[in-house]
């Protein structure tokens, strides 16, 4: 009966232990980690700072697949501290990541503003000198073309407003640099037909 009552007694301690020894996985943290990351995407980290979006990605990843070696392995042996370092690192800076693609949002739509005027600006220039410009025959045909491009110019304002009130900031900036470069190269063409005229008369004269 001792004999019985011992090994119930081994029995019970063995089970407890295997209970208390067991480590378990880090299922919040696995939850945290993926929350943040959705926050993070949520606000556009994958494309103001898409190199560090995927180093978060890839870290939530490798917690996850560390997280199914240890599950494979036998209870007492298994140890979920890497990928619990791992999803700690996903969280926070998930979070800082999020933070920081706000900030860089507001400095995005302020330089497409400031795009945005200049593009204006560069438009006004241009047509000055577009009525200054040499309009022999060989040049009407050139002028007409760069008239052309001037209003398309033009044209693309609104739809740079559109999207700058879309929240779209990144479409925008892509969109008026583009502008601004083909109105900034109009612009010198212009400057450099009128020059090389102006360079002749003086030699005539």
């Amino acid at each position: 009966m001792k004999k019985t009552y011992f090994l119930c007694g081994l029995a019970a301690i063995l089970a407890l232990s295997l209970v208390l020894g067991c480590a378990k996985a880090p299922t919040e943290k696995v939850d945290a980690a993926n929350t943040a990351l959705e926050q993070a995407k949520a606000a556009e980290a994958d494309r103001y700072f898409a190199d560090d979006f995927k180093a978060v990605s890839d870290s939530l990843n490798a917690a996850q697949v560390e997280i199914e070696k240890q599950n494979s392995r036998f209870a007492l042996t298994r140890k979920y501290d890497h990928a619990a370092a791992l999803l700690d690192y996903t969280a926070a800076h998930a979070t800082s990541l999020a933070e920081k693609t706000a900030a860089r949002k507001i400095e995005v739509k302020a330089e497409v503003d400031q795009k945005v005027v200049d593009i204006n600006l560069a438009i006004s220039e241009t047509k000055a000198l577009l009525a200054k410009a040499p309009k022999g025959k060989e040049g009407r045909q050139a002028l007409e073309e760069m008239k052309s491009e001037i209003t398309t110019a033009e044209n693309s304002l609104p739809e740079i407003t559109a999207l700058l009130n879309s929240g779209d900031y990144l479409s925008a900036s892509d969109k008026a640099t583009a502008v601004h470069a083909q109105v900034t190269s109009i612009n010198d063409e212009l400057k450099s037909a009128i020059a090389k005229v102006s360079g002749k008369a003086r030699k005539s004269s």
